[in-house]
């Protein structure tokens, strides 16, 4: 077995080499999407996890030092799309700018909600509980509904995207 060659208290350090860590979890990519009162509004995230089956819950968590973060706390519905592995430009996209929609397919979907489509997954969500998680918050959503497309997965791992790779 492989001893750790670096250990640290991560309330001591300063912060890179805990997200480097924690760079070493590989990760879906998403972009969620709202409406604002001054139209459609996009982020990437790769916070996103399932909750529960019974009932259908999920969850993300928004930085609270981005400037996109008060819409998003503030919408009540909102969309999670899962990405592709041929949709990195999105992702990069809604990552600078969250106003990145006229480079990509989608429409509005119910509760004016912006969809976009041809994502690996795509959840239409309503918030039902948020909660503090330091620099971030935690929202948690009920899925309402659920569009799937086949597809390999953009992947997020070591600060870098890259795809998935099957085993031999």
């Amino acid at each position: 077995m492989n001893a750790l060659t670096h250990s640290f208290d991560p309330a001591l350090d300063d912060g890179v080499d805990f997200r480097n860590a924690l760079g070493q979890f590989g990760t879906g990519v998403t972009v969620v999407t709202c409406q604002t009162a001054t139209g459609p509004i996009g982020i990437t995230a790769n916070s996103f996890a399932s909750v529960s089956l019974d009932p259908p819950l999920v969850l993300w968590a928004p930085a609270k030092s981005s400037e996109r973060y008060p819409f998003f706390m503030a919408a009540d519905h909102f969309a999670i799309h899962v990405i592709g592995a041929d949709q990195a430009n999105m992702c990069k996209a809604f990552a600078r700018d969250g106003n990145a929609f006229d480079h990509f397919d989608w429409s509005i979907g119910a509760n004016d909600v912006p969809l976009i489509n041809g994502c690996l997954s795509r959840f239409e969500c309503t918030k039902t509980a948020e909660h503090d998680g330091g620099d971030h918050s935690i929202v948690v959503a009920r899925v309402r509904r659920v569009t799937t497309n086949k597809g390999a997965p953009l992947i997020f791992f070591g600060g870098q995207f890259g795809g998935f790779t099957e085993e031999p």
